[in-house]
């Protein structure tokens, strides 16, 4: 599974990396909406909440379904100007004065994300839930079946969408001065550092090198005989999706708050987006989603388990290994192979034995939980 953006044709002019302080709103939305995803983030979600004006969290509640499991693309309403290559506001005021210029039928089916709107696709032209009646049907359908208050913003944004446009455009601007000015005065800085950083790989390294930079589930596939992109990204991610540059262009958005969500914007006719995270401090590549489907499906055998748990105390050999479980060492042979072939043990030999321990450090970043269980 991945998201594919084709890029036939685009030249290296038409990609920039830019922040974006409403795109960085939007990340700080979910972190307080959905801490757990968050964990290095807790410090500053209590000194937020602790503050924040019981009148304001809960207009947060309101609409939360924006942020709280998906990213809307709201957040990212340069994409959608005619053109396909408006660039990100340097100031949050700037990108609202963006949102403010999406048409109502753009802002109504963004804001209708939520209920999977039918328009999120590499498609054709269609007509929105504004002009089709068995869209606005369908749509309020599905936002019932989320709950009362998805239903009731779903009616309200398609039987007012200039309302809930200014409702939106008041409680972003709250929200800045609640919390969020104080906390990009702190990011933008960073942010901007390495935009500047991408850029330069961009321009020395040509765009599969940018995208290496920006993070290892971004993959270049096809460069022509002039060095111009000839082919499409691939974004390993457990979404399907697919979209294309055309004559527009290509945008990388870094964000420290969204860590460590790799965000693509996909839809249909706006320029498509990559919001990548940013940290000093990444200790490893993320692991592609075909290792990650090895390492679940190693990791769910009761055998297996039993072997973690002896492997995560101390190195074995194969001959130990089948004692302690009473198995035949080509018994235990097989599962140490579907547990290597996963990436779970290191190995080194003693003289002419081969030790085997569990790579803990792998299995933590799976789950503290079945680390602790492995430990306990």
């Amino acid at each position: 599974m991945s998201v594919r953006i084709d890029i036939t044709g685009l030249r290296r002019e038409k990609v920039a990396v830019v922040p974006s302080p409403l795109a960085e709103l939007g990340m700080a939305l979910h972190v307080l909406s959905e801490p757990g995803h968050h964990p290095g983030l807790q410090g500053w979600v209590t000194g937020v909440t602790a503050r924040l004006d019981a009148h304001l969290a809960d207009r947060m509640s309101e609409a939360d379904f924006l942020w709280r499991t998906s990213f809307s693309d709201l957040f990212m309403p340069f994409a959608g100007i005619p053109g396909r290559d408006t660039l990100p506001g340097t100031t949050l005021a700037d990108d609202l004065d963006l949102l403010d210029k999406l048409t109502d039928d753009q802002f109504v089916d963004a804001g209708l994300e939520f209920v999977c709107s039918p328009r999120y696709a590499y498609d054709s032209p269609r007509p929105g839930p504004l002009a089709d009646a068995e869209m606005r049907r369908r749509a309020l359908e599905l936002a019932a079946a989320r709950g009362p208050r998805q239903l009731r913003f779903a009616g309200r944004l398609l039987t007012d969408p200039p309302g809930v446009r200014a409702w939106l455009r008041q409680f972003l601007e709250d929200c800045d001065a609640a919390f969020f000015s104080e906390t990009w005065s702190r990011l933008c800085h960073p942010l901007a550092a390495d935009a500047r950083h991408k850029t330069e790989v961009l321009r020395h390294k040509g765009l599969a090198g940018a995208l290496g930079a920006v993070s290892p589930s971004l993959a270049l596939d096809g460069v022509d005989a002039v060095g111009r992109s000839a082919g499409r990204i691939v974004v390993d991610k457990l979404v399907e999706g697919r979209t294309r540059t055309g004559d527009g262009g290509l945008l990388l958005v870094p964000t420290s708050l969204g860590r460590p969500h790799l965000t693509v914007l996909h839809r249909f006719g706006w320029q498509p987006v990559i919001q990548y995270p940013v940290s000093a401090a990444e200790p490893a590549a993320p692991p592609s989603v075909e290792q990650l489907a090895l390492r679940m499906t190693a990791l769910a055998h009761p055998v297996r388990m039993r072997l973690c748990r002896n492997l995560a105390r101390s190195a074995n050999t194969t001959g130990e290994l089948a004692q302690m479980l009473g198995m035949t060492p080509p018994e235990i042979s097989r599962h140490l192979a579907v547990l290597r072939k996963a990436g779970l043990l290191t190995t080194r030999r003693r003289g002419r034995y081969v030790l085997h321990q569990l790579d803990v450090a792998v299995v933590a970043r799976l789950g503290s939980d079945f680390l602790e269980g492995l430990l306990r």
